[in-house]
């Protein structure tokens, strides 16, 4: 038996993993429920660190909070961390509050499930206007994200959103929805009264490619249809479908699903409304950015928003779109692109920049020669770039885990192994982290927050309004 194993086979293995969002939480949940610990070979520990005071990540703070289905992925997280077998510690940040050193010496493995929380990069002129935004950021300030400023400047009548995946439709929803019907939801008052007050006229949604090849879900298209006062607007120029398009609708349910919803859409005539809406969200498809213009029409010095230019594109046959050399203009006073999400390094890991992710072979992280680092690994979209559903991200934690699992005998042990070390460093080090019990505390503030609100007026139910000063919610959970 080698010195590692002799070392923990004695006591349980001690894994830290850092970020408690899905990817976190899956993992945990999985490594507790592993074959191997449920048939009594080894016990496990697990701490879970997060840098927010409350756990959840991207579900909290990356989704918008219209979403129906957020709920009920809550709950299901929620029952995970209950159990008592995991604990949450929070408002911790690694490289700042805890290094790698640090975990390597408490821990016997360190998962990093960190996410990516910045917008991927769009390189053309006058992406650096006022007025020109990352939907990655308008998305943190209306979920009341607590390290962005709490205004937002929504003074824009009309507005570019460029993206066509679920990312681009929850932030053109959330400027084209009336503030009042968001209500119900969780989102601070800041929020709603800055939405409110938004004058905002026409949202218009932009992407690269044809109907056929759109990157959200059904769930995210219909749900555009439910806002009221909301007039959804198509242009029958941009329904173009090639061979590999008719081959999408003919073999997946989802592509034929949403081409189809598209298509009844462009069909309604929305133009003889007895009484037509104050707002209109436009689906614009085959439109490739190609500048921003400020108001003097050049885009070489500082200045405003006050429109943008794509070229017009054409399928190929093969799904994929090349330009046409047409080129329109629409006046705009703000652009927001949602065009993915971008990791971020992390301290004294090695770094993909392109693909935005810790080079990885199935989540054991690597060096800088290629080799795995022992008892280092990854999971979600700091693994493998930030694509797919909430739900993909369970397979990337079973993948985890096994290789965990598998180098089990061999990891580099805990100098000291002690669960309550940590917390004395953390303690020493004046780091006012939060718990699970403290989250609690938080949580029942926030539904006394909608109770009191729905005391007050009335009209609306809201089940809870959320905390948003961080040094709010550290103060409300370690009451």
């Amino acid at each position: 038996m080698s010195n590692s194993a002799e070392s923990t086979s004695k006591r349980p293995l001690r894994v830290a993993i850092v970020g408690a969002g899905p990817a976190g939480v899956y993992a945990a949940d999985i490594l507790t429920k592993s074959n191997e610990v449920k048939g009594g070979d080894f016990e496990v520990s697990i701490d879970l660190f997060e840098a927010y005071p409350a756990p959840y990540g991207l579900i909290r703070y990356g989704v918008a909070p219209d979403h129906p289905r957020i709920k009920g992925i809550v709950n299901a997280l929620h029952k995970v961390l209950d159990r008592g077998d995991i604990r949450f510690l929070g408002n911790i940040t690694y490289g700042r509050d805890l290094t790698l050193h640090d975990f390597r010496a408490f821990y016997d493995a360190v998962i990093f499930s960190t996410g990516a929380i910045k917008d991927a990069d769009l390189d053309i002129p006058g992406i650096e206007l006022d007025g020109s935004f990352g939907g990655a950021d308008f998305v943190s300030w209306y979920d009341g994200h607590p390290d962005v400023p709490r205004e937002w400047p929504l003074e824009a009548k009309e507005i570019a959103v460029i993206g066509n995946g679920n990312v681009a439709l929850d932030v053109a929803r959330m400027l084209a929805k009336h503030a009042d019907e968001l209500l119900a939801t969780e989102i601070p008052d800041n929020v709603y009264q800055a939405l409110k007050n938004s004058p905002v006229t026409d949202v218009h949604v932009f992407g690269r490619r044809g109907p056929a090849q759109v990157k959200f879900t059904p769930l995210e298209l219909r749900e555009l249809s439910h806002a009221n006062d909301v007039d959804i607007v198509l242009y029958p120029e941009d329904f173009e479908f090639d061979q590999a398009s008719d081959e999408a609708i003919r073999s997946n349910n989802q592509t034929r699903t949403m081409v189809n919803t598209l298509t009844n859409w462009l069909v309604e005539d929305h133009t003889e409304a007895e009484a037509p809406s104050s707002r209109r969200l436009h689906l614009h498809f085959l439109h490739s950015p190609v500048q921003i213009h400020d108001a003097g029409g050049n885009t070489s010095g500082p200045g405003k928003v006050a429109g943008i230019k794509f070229e017009r594109m054409q399928l190929d046959g093969t799904g994929n779109v090349k330009g046409t050399g047409e080129f329109v203009d629409y006046p705009v006073q703000a652009v927001y692109r949602a065009i993915g999400y971008h990791g971020s390094p992390l301290d004294e890991l090695e770094y993909d920049a392109r693909r935005g992710i810790v080079p990885n072979e199935g989540g054991r992280v690597l060096d800088a020669a290629g080799n795995p680092v022992p008892g280092i690994y990854t999971t979600g979209w700091i693994k493998r770039g930030p694509v797919g559903l909430i739900g993909h991200t369970k397979g990337d934690a079973l993948e985890t885990i096994g290789f965990l699992l598998e180098d089990r005998l061999s990891l580099p042990p805990a100098e000291n192994p002690d669960p309550e070390a940590i917390i004395e460093l953390l303690e020493a080090r004046g780091v006012k982290y939060t718990t699970w019990e403290g989250w609690m505390k938080l949580d029942a503030h926030e539904l006394a927050l909608g109770a009191e609100w729905s005391a007050d007026g009335g009209a609306v139910v809201r089940e809870r309004i959320k905390v948003v000063p961080r040094e709010d919610m550290i103060a409300i959970s370690r009451k």
